[in-house]
């Protein structure tokens, strides 16, 4: 199993994965139930750390400086994701152009092999926008094969563009301000800067 970090401190369990997308929910007069989304969509993340005493300047510097501009992280995957991908590379060229509003995307397996499960946190070359994949992807080096995403693709794509995984599906956030504060020592050694809450920077 991986370990995920934020500014050199350890993530720890529980961690909140939560898909931000408004949407509007309606009554008709036949009592029809009818939903519309805005077409916007943000991860946001919320978890804890455990900084060591070589990490905990970092934790508390990145817990009261500036916020105003995106940073970035390696986007931690779920457990049950870690334990099945066995993809033998971190990017994977696109076979076909896909439009803006597309669900799935088309990949080329060329020299490429092993599984992509489904609920991988993917990126494209293109864009900073990161997406899930709903469908397992298995690669066997020759045939291309079409994995689905979500949210639909908010930005084109082309042949000349690549899938990104694993340690290059990095994430631009923002942390939020709602608990910026400090840090804790909790034994002279380890130090807890409390909930960390991140917002996908789109």
């Amino acid at each position: 199993m991986s370990v995920y970090y934020y500014k050199g401190a350890q993530i720890l369990a529980p961690f909140t994965i939560r898909s931000n997308e408004p949407m509007f929910d309606v009554d008709t007069i036949s009592l029809k139930k009818e939903r519309a989304s805005q077409g916007a969509q943000r991860w946001e993340l919320e978890f804890g750390t455990v900084g060591v005493s070589d990490t905990m300047q970092d934790m508390l510097i990145a817990s009261v400086t500036d916020q105003s501009a995106a940073q970035t992280m390696i986007m931690p995957q779920l457990t049950a994701v870690d334990e099945k991908s066995s993809i033998s590379s971190n990017t994977i060229d696109i076979a076909a152009s896909a439009s803006v509003g597309a669900t799935s995307v088309s990949l080329t397996a060329s020299g490429k092999t092993g599984t992509l499960p489904k609920g991988s946190f993917i990126k494209f070359s293109n864009s900073n926008k990161m997406y899930m994949t709903t469908t397992d992807v298995n690669l066997d080096g020759n045939t291309s094969e079409s994995v689905s995403i979500y949210p639909e693709l908010r930005v084109a794509l082309t042949t000349a563009n690549t899938l990104r995984n694993g340690d290059l599906a990095v994430l631009s956030y923002y942390k939020s301000i709602d608990n910026q504060s400090g840090i804790t020592f909790t034994d002279g050694v380890l130090s807890n800067s409390g909930t960390i809450s991140l917002i996908e920077a789109l």
